[in-house]
């Protein structure tokens, strides 16, 4: 099979699906393109379903597909003490990627302009006005696609060279209760009623969907995953033992690994040929987060291909924001900083509002110093002046 095409998108993941939106929304008067999807076909190059969470002001463009909504959120200190904070304006949203790509299939087939291929995509060739795709088809057969234009969101073979990473590595469950347990009006956003590890952290996350239902997850930020089936053992326990259910059912599962990482993620393989989403830099570093800066990347990308534009993918997140980050990488890497005595901190202290802004690089200057005020200033200070002197190193990807 040999296609022709403005645009390729490979990769049909949150990035590659939010590019392909985008384009299927051209703006009035901008001359519409024809885009080929290459989405993984069923099997191990597919990632599992999963669930994305963000916050936003007011209504956003994919409301009409989330699963749940909150306007508060909690976090409970090692000690068991609550902080619950209102985040109006903002609304903190959850999204399964089986209704987004629902969703994006719906508006795709209106436009007419986007033909979706499952094909395991292997080389992208750069040609001197475009590109080459060339993928497998679940039968066997071959397909190479010719576009002007080609986006590679696929996760990275190896991780730049950095001089802190971590992993943010989760086990989650969709559990039912037989009796009314949850309070579906607040996410537990951090809950650090858990076995801390050396370097790092580790928290849980509630997040209800209802008072019988939620998907509750234990989360860790170090720098390994943990072995086998330790993942179970030590969610069934938060659950259980802090948590406090004991009459549940687990009707799903979700589980995931996340780069933490001060590395400078490429985003041009070829003059034509660009990366895009968490392989070219999306993921806050500080938190894991990534389905905003996202959302913003590839806006911008489509805005340019709209406008003929060249569309070279912006960074998702500032200068400024990228290095608050690796300091504070390195503090918690390091040990100088504790984890959840920050997070608590900052939580406690900072309008939440502000906090949100501030963990999604949205904060002016004046307001990032506001926050500072309410950092360990002698560790982080210690993190700053050691950061120059610390090695990049290359790893292997999670």
């Amino acid at each position: 099979m040999d296609l022709e095409t403005d645009v390729a998108v490979v990769g049909a993941g949150a990035a590659g699906l939010s590019l392909v939106l985008g384009l299927a929304r051209p703006p009035v008067g901008a001359r519409p393109l024809d885009t080929v999807l290459l989405a993984a076909p069923p099997g191990p190059t597919r990632t599992a379903p999963r669930t994305w969470c963000f916050w936003e002001r007011g209504v956003g463009p994919y409301d009409e597909a989330l699963t749940a909504r909150w306007d508060h959120l909690r976090v409970r200190a090692p000690d068991g003490t609550a902080v619950t904070r209102a985040i109006a304006p903002l609304t903190y949203k959850m999204l399964s990627s089986d209704a987004f790509e629902t969703l994006v299939a719906d508006e795709i087939a209106v436009s007419g302009r986007t033909r979706r291929v499952e094909a395991a995509v292997g080389q992208v060739e750069p040609l001197p006005d475009g590109a080459r795709v060339h993928g497998r088809l679940p039968d066997g057969g071959r397909v190479t696609v010719r576009a002007r234009w080609v986006f590679d969101s696929r996760p990275l073979a190896s991780l730049p060279p950095a001089r802190t990473t971590l992993l943010q590595h989760f086990r989650g469950w969709f559990v039912r209760t037989r009796t009314p347990v949850f309070d579906p009006d607040a996410v537990e956003l951090m809950d650090f009623r858990t076995p801390q590890p050396a370097h790092g952290l580790s928290f849980g996350y509630v997040l209800p969907v209802g008072p019988r239902e939620a998907l509750v997850e234990y989360t860790e930020f170090s720098r390994q995953v943990l072995p086998g089936g330790q993942y179970d053992r030590v969610l069934r326990r938060y659950v259980e033992d802090v948590v406090g259910l004991d009459d549940y059912r687990v009707s799903a599962t979700e589980h995931g690994v996340i780069p933490m990482t001060d590395a400078a993620f490429p985003r041009e393989c070829a003059p034509h040929v660009f990366r895009i989403g968490a392989s070219a830099g999306a993921t806050r570093p500080s938190t894991g987060y990534t389905f905003s800066a996202v959302q913003r990347q590839t806006r911008a990308v489509a805005d340019a291909l709209h406008a003929g534009r060249r569309p070279l993918p912006p960074r998702p997140h500032s200068a400024r924001a990228r290095l608050m980050d690796a300091i504070l990488l390195h503090a918690l890497d390091s040990g100088r900083v504790d984890g959840p005595a920050f997070f608590s901190r900052l939580f406690a202290r900072v309008p939440p509002e502000r906090l949100l802004r501030f963990l999604d690089g949205a904060t002016s200057l004046p307001e990032d110093l506001a926050v500072g005020a309410h950092v360990p200033t002698a560790a982080m200070l210690t993190s700053a002046l050691r950061l120059p002197f610390t090695p990049r190193r290359p790893r292997p990807a999670a």
